[in-house]
């Protein structure tokens, strides 16, 4: 599988969408991402419009000229920075979808909150609506992330890859190892991670069945270390470095609480989940990790 080299950016004039820029950065000048930046125009935007391709061309500056400043900082060669930029006049998340379909589009990464703060492409709006209906993978980065992130060191470290034991959650692999082997394979990590729920017993059982809690979520741990291994090791004989680990608890708390803790750079995740049901859909996990950290989250919907 190889990776559309093309990164769609949608902005919508504010500074916090423009947060994702630090990623953007990234991507063209690490991974030679070329990259469109793009603000869709509704129908009370028209009288703007000029404006707001002004906007653009200045942002498409600002992120050439950091793009070019991290290579020059990191003795970073070979990748050529190309930044474009676009205004159409559409409905907001349905003419990113249309552009990316258009233009050969590979990624779009975005920010989750919009102007002045206000979630105008946020959760439930324009992000939700292009995750839901997006046939590429989309990264969403939280608006007005802290400014812990180490932005300059992604994508070298740690992909943390959450799965449940689904093919339909392991359809984010073949992104994931693309993207790592397009980045260099020598410069990423991969961490498989899942997360056994605490079942809770019935108020009610036959007599006669020994039933036993903890013996229980020992079975159902084993089961996941032993899933995760199999996974392990066939991206490890494909080449990649990888390591996998198996927690306790409700998915999304574990997944925030291990990132706050370890030096994760980037999650990425299936938004569907076991069985064909959005067990980890967005607007679930995936959303309250999304708001938990401050780390881009790179979703794709399966097929």
């Amino acid at each position: 599988m190889a990776i559309h080299k093309r990164l769609l950016v949608p902005l919508d004039g504010s500074e916090l969408a423009e947060t994702a820029f630090v990623y953007v950065r990234e991507l063209a000048a690490r991974v030679g991402f070329e990259v469109v930046l793009l603000h869709v125009c509704d129908a009370v935007e028209l009288g703007s419009i000029s404006q707001y391709r002004a906007y653009i061309e200045r942002a498409v500056e600002t992120v050439r000229q950091q793009s070019e400043e991290l290579q020059k900082r990191t003795g970073t060669k070979g990748k050529q920075i190309v930044v474009k930029g676009d205004v159409v006049v559409d409905y907001p998340a349905e003419g990113i979808l249309r552009y990316a379909d258009e233009h050969n589009i590979g990624l779009i990464l975005m920010a989750t909150h919009g102007r002045s703060g206000v979630k105008r492409w946020g959760l439930g709006s324009v992000a939700d609506k292009v995750v839901r209906a997006s046939r590429i993978p989309v990264c969403l980065v939280r608006g007005g992330a802290s400014g812990e992130i180490i932005h300059d060191k992604w994508p070298t470290r740690t992909i943390l890859v959450t799965l449940d034991g689904s093919e339909l959650a392991e359809s984010v692999l073949l992104y994931v190892e693309a993207l790592v082997r397009q980045t260099g394979v020598e410069a990423m990590q991969v961490l498989l991670l899942a997360v056994c729920e605490p079942v809770l017993l019935p108020a009610y059982y036959p007599s006669g069945i020994p039933l036993n809690w903890e013996d229980h979520m020992a079975r159902i741990r084993r089961r996941d270390e032993e899933y995760l291994s199999k996974v392990e090791k066939k991206l490890r004989d494909a080449g990649l470095n990888v390591k996998s680990e198996v927690l306790v608890g409700k998915p999304a708390e574990e997944i925030v609480n291990y990132v706050s803790k370890n030096p994760v750079d980037f999650i990425a995740m299936s938004t569907h989940g076991r069985s064909g049901v959005s067990r980890w859909v967005f607007g679930s996990v995936a959303e309250k990790v999304l708001l938990g950290v401050n780390r881009p989250i790179l979703l794709i919907r399966p097929q």
